[in-house]
């Protein structure tokens, strides 16, 4: 267990955070939480031994290791990827050497019972017993599974580092770290350079981790399926919650609820106190009633409101302008790099109205198909885009689309027409750009800023179709949401490559996987095409299984497609059956406000319910029910019209 006791930071005088304590135990996994600039990065540093706490200490037990994943690494090494991850094992020669060196030595002794020889026994069965959590004999398949699973090929792990982008480079050092199974990881943002299937494999591999992890992460799917604790740093303390990351946001919401209560009840006490003092200061006979009322107040431990971090963007999309039925179309598109072909022969159709997620592992052409559709890459083929469709195109590489040496103000004022243009501060504004910020170079802005500024862009010119590459990746989780929520309420055609699976649920209705330098479709959203992905590993191994069977015989096309018809059918049915549901949820809850809105009517027959407030209340959570249903019904119907349509 390792104790983080009375822990006290301070940058230029202001307070980060005081009195930090809490304990880590030999096994589990913590999520630390807590708005942007709270100090979450800071207090693993100061756990990792990278920086020190002001006061307060930290005990750790004898001989721990400790691994720590920082955000950002200047990586220079020209070793191969194999060659630089097996670096993280030079100190096992040391150990052999060590574990020779004192075997040779109790050869030669014979004072087996003197505590020379045991100090000697006991520090070469330690170094044997660390030896063996490495696993030497397994050394390089252990490090080639490691790397296989973040998203390495065989024919990569031969190649430099310094011809991958910092994004791999990274990878390479989860590696290293995952390789070495410290007692205690610290992760810091882990999943940002990776896609889904790589996160999945981190993530099942973080569950079944055997030491203890705190990591602090933006991607809540990954939080709520490994994390069993989550503590949250705010207002400079901490508070420890024992459950994952979405169960603590309801948590703290019922926190915060209970704190302003009784910041309000303690309000109207020293109100009423304070009237009291006011009023009788100056009477004798009332002296002695207004000293302790002063006293009382001195003494009493105030409440305080916990700083909630407000700090998100705000916005609409514009509403999307008429267009054709056929969004983008199309034909035979390749791209090659020199010898690296990333996509043959793909042929696609997007339809209006219909949102689409770009799924797969990097380097299988997500982004490069992306950016031939918005006309940014040559390639073969050929792409067309529908009747008066108007693109708009957030990219990953959006540092690359602004002008550096622009101000912030200037990038938006260039782009701007119209009426438009006297409400650009107000915009600015809306992404978090106020005051002297809107005058700060481009060149100057962080990563989550030039995000914020190329969504700014993007809401002045009305776009029907919005195409999304990696959106999310410098936003914080509350800026998702609004994100999130402003994309479902786009009435255009929508293209979202993502590896956030958090962010993509509910928001597409239909997947494409890109593999082998091909695409295939799935109806649904991401964690519907998830789930039909095991569904087909497993299908392909009792494939495997039966065609290495002497009497197997390959299936027929006639028999794939009947098959696809019925897992056609099959969803078709099962949405059915939910718009159907909801048509029922959603008559009874009418039924139930009619009732209420019928007591309302009468008031003299229901004047206790009226005067305490359960009436409203109850309208105003059901009506609350109903939206929230019929919102849920539309989006079904949505999927079921287009299903019956692609029939």
């Amino acid at each position: 267990m390792i104790s983080i006791n009375n822990i006290t930071k301070e940058f230029g005088g202001t307070p980060l955070f005081s009195g930090i304590t809490f304990n880590l135990n030999d096994k589990g996994c913590v999520g630390l939480a807590g708005m942007n600039g709270s100090g979450k990065t800071t207090l693993l540093k100061i756990i990792a031994g990278e920086i020190k706490s002001d006061t307060g200490t930290i005990a750790y037990p004898n001989d721990i290791t400790i691994g720590y994943l920082p955000q950002e690494k200047v990586i220079t090494s020209s070793k191969s990827i194999r060659e630089e991850t097996l670096e993280a094992f030079k100190f096992i020669n040391k150990l052999n050497e060590r574990i020779a060196e004192l075997t040779r030595a109790m050869q030669q002794r014979t004072d087996y019972h003197s505590d020379d020889y045991s100090k000697l026994l006991i520090e070469l069965d330690e170094l044997n017993h660390k030896l063996l959590i490495y696993e030497p004999d397994k050394l390089l398949a252990n490090t080639e599974k490691v790397l296989f699973g973040l998203g390495f090929k065989q024919n990569d792990l031969e190649r430099p580092l310094t011809e991958f982008s910092f994004g791999w480079q990274m990878r390479v050092e989860i590696a290293k770290l995952l390789l070495l199974k410290p007692a205690l990881l610290l992760l810091d943002e882990p999943t940002n350079h990776l896609d889904i299937e790589s996160i999945q494999w981190l993530e099942e591999f973080l569950k079944n981790y055997y030491g203890s992890i705190l990591i602090v992460s933006h991607d809540r799917a990954l939080l709520d399926n490994i994390t069993d604790r989550t503590i949250e740093i705010t207002n400079g303390k901490i508070y420890d919650y024992k459950v994952p990351y979405s169960q603590y946001v309801q948590l703290r919401e019922e926190r915060l609820s209970q704190q302003k209560a009784a910041f309000n009840n303690q309000q109207a006490e020293v109100r009423q106190v304070e009237r009291f003092i006011e009023r009788f200061r100056y009477k004798n006979t009332k002296s002695k009633q207004v000293q302790s009322r002063i006293t009382h107040l001195e003494k009493l431990d105030r409440v305080e409101l916990d700083e909630i971090d407000q700090s998100a963007i705000h916005f609409t999309f514009p509403p999307a302008p008429h267009s054709g039925k056929i969004t983008v179309e199309c034909k035979n598109i390749s791209k090659h790099y020199d010898e690296n072909h990333v996509l043959d022969n793909i042929n696609l159709e997007i339809l209006k109205g219909e949102r689409i997620a770009f799924v797969g592992k990097n380097g299988e052409g997500k982004t490069t198909l992306a950016k031939i559709i918005a006309g940014r890459l040559d390639h073969q083929g050929e792409v067309k885009l529908g009747y008066h469709v108007e693109t708009g195109y957030f990219a990953q590489d959006q540092w690359e689309m602004l002008d550096a040496n622009k101000t912030v103000f200037e990038t938006v004022d260039d782009i701007a027409v119209g009426d438009i243009r006297t409400r650009l501060k107000s915009i600015l504004g809306a992404f978090l750009f106020q005051g002297d910020d809107i005058d700060k170079k481009v060149k100057v802005l962080s990563g989550g800023e030039k995000s914020r500024l190329s969504l700014a862009k993007l809401l002045l010119t009305p776009s029907n179709f919005l195409l999304f590459d990696e959106p999310t990746n410098h936003l914080d989780m509350r800026s998702k949401d609004i994100l999130k929520n402003a994309l479902l309420q786009f009435t255009g055609t929508m293209v979202i490559v993502s590896h956030d699976r958090d962010f993509l649920q509910g928001l597409t209705s239909k997947v494409y996987e890109f593999r082998n330098k091909g695409i295939k479709e799935y109806r649904g959203d991401i964690f519907e095409y998830l789930e039909k992905r095991k569904l087909e590993d497993l299908k392909e191994l009792e494939i495997n299984e039966r065609m290495s069977d002497a009497d197997s015989r390959p299936v027929s096309d006639s028999k794939i497609k009947w098959e696809q018809k019925k897992e056609f059918e099959r969803e078709r049915r099962k949405l059915e059956k939910k718009v159907a549901d909801l048509e029922q949820i959603v008559e009874k809850l009418e039924m139930k406000l009619e009732g209420v809105n019928n007591k309302l009517a009468d008031p003299s027959n229901h004047e206790e319910e009226i005067k305490s407030g359960a009436l409203y209340k109850e309208h105003g959570e059901l009506t609350k029910d109903i939206e929230n249903t019929y919102a849920e019904w539309e989006k079904l119907q949505l999927r079921l019209e287009q299903m019956n349509f692609d029939e």
